[in-house]
């Protein structure tokens, strides 16, 4: 049996990592990365802003393949369902 060899975007679903639906300024990368670490969004938003001025702004093209690469999060399901409508019934 061959190993077999996961790409980005499969590595990335199994460690469940997704793009922010909640902590997001311009794709929600840093926000869910963020989530997954653990971190506060802010930390990590300064944290890669240094990070890529100091690589002679390699973190933007890493934030850009990111975007494409991480799937984004599910949106959160309702607190509560709606009841079913029973025209039949008179509210009171």
């Amino acid at each position: 049996m061959e190993p077999r060899y996961l790409g980005c975007y499969e590595v990335l679903k199994i460690m469940k990592v997704c793009r922010s639906q909640n902590n997001r300024m311009i794709a929600g990368v840093c926000g869910g990365l963020a989530e997954y670490l653990g971190w506060p969004p802010f930390r990590l938003r300064v944290v890669w802003v240094l990070a890529s001025i100091f690589t002679a702004f390699a973190g933007v093209i890493v934030y850009f393949a990111l975007w494409f690469l991480m799937p984004k999060a599910p949106l959160p399901q309702p607190a509560f369902e709606s009841p079913p409508l029973q025209p039949w019934k008179k509210t009171m």
